[in-house]
């Protein structure tokens, strides 16, 4: 189950078939379920699963998975040349090929001495109403929501969302159109995804990015990595093996760097440099993952209740 979009995916799972003669059959998602249907998914399957190998295109639901015990171990020794920040000590689930959250700024609609610098300028009412991000319930959205709450605490990240939803913030359905709305001058600015904005740049869109929050004092910007897993039971795990041996190997980093999505490469053997800003050289955001994994179910009831459609 692959929640990377198809267009960055499909080719690199294509490329192990044809080496390996393992043919991939891949179930992907829909951008305004981000990772959520497909997590769903292998949760209603853990009796007798379909799924071998869950490409996440974030961490939140991953990590949701393992605590339910529904993900195997398995200690590549591809993974072992990757940060420990970004791997399951128990070899539960692998992080790989990152994005940063970021600001989508249309240049032509906000002029440089009024460019936002933060998060929190989501908030600001000179933008009321001219600013977006995706559904906070799906996603990298709904990491980076459970990350804020575990980084500023619930009471200062739950007033933060009442903030941004009496600034009438604009919900789109996912990170891609936030950031085509940017381009197309419909909001100011966004919160999205690198992938999603360089995408918009390189068509020629009037879009800068902003790596929010990078001040020594400030919170750092969000990185998110892809993650990779096995799930427990699943029907083919050697071939599983092998498939997630072959997707942390240098070469797909460096492709999935090189390509039209721009990912961040997280293993030090990628000699790849990134067409985006990347933990070496913007101030990162520090936070448990796990922890925020566990703060999900709260985080979740109350985007859901405060962004709920009249």
């Amino acid at each position: 189950y692959a929640a990377l979009d198809a267009e960055f995916s499909a080719p690199l799972l294509e490329r192990f078939t044809q080496r390996s003669g393992i043919r991939v059959r891949t179930k992907f998602d829909t951008e305004s379920t981000k990772t959520v249907g497909l997590a769903q998914a292998i949760i209603a399957e853990s009796r007798r699963p379909r799924c071998d190998v869950f490409w996440n295109n974030e961490i939140l639901n991953t990590l949701r998975l393992a605590h339910l015990g529904l993900l195997e171990a398995y200690p590549s020794p591809v993974a072992r040349t990757y940060p420990q920040a970004y791997r399951d000590p128990q070899g539960r689930w692998h992080g790989f090929a990152a994005r940063a959250r970021i600001l989508a700024v249309n240049t032509n609609l906000v002029p440089a001495e009024q460019m936002p610098r933060s998060v929190f300028d989501l908030a600001d009412p000179k933008w009321r109403g001219r600013v977006g991000m995706a559904k906070p319930l799906f996603g990298t959205t709904a990491t980076h929501a459970a990350c804020l709450f575990a980084v500023l605490g619930e009471r200062r990240a739950r007033e933060f969302f009442r903030q941004l939803k009496a600034n009438d913030v604009q919900v789109l359905s996912g990170n891609r159109q936030v950031a085509a709305a940017v381009a197309a001058g419909e909001l100011a600015f966004g919160l999205t995804d690198t992938d999603d904005a360089i995408v918009e740049i390189e068509r020629g869109a009037p879009i800068t990015i902003v790596y929010p929050d990078r001040a020594d004092h400030e919170l750092g910007t969000l990185f998110i990595p892809n993650t990779l897993a096995i799930v427990k039971n699943g029907p083919h795990p050697a071939a599983a093996r092998r498939l997630i041996d072959f997707l942390l190997s240098p070469e797909v980093e460096t492709a999935l760097a090189q390509g039209p999505s721009a990912q961040i490469p997280l293993n030090p053997r990628v000699l790849s440099r990134p067409r985006v800003e990347s933990p070496d050289t913007v101030k990162a955001m520090q936070v448990d993952f796990d922890a925020a994994a566990r703060l999900w179910d709260r985080v979740a009831r109350f985007v859901r209740d405060e962004f709920r459609t009249p």
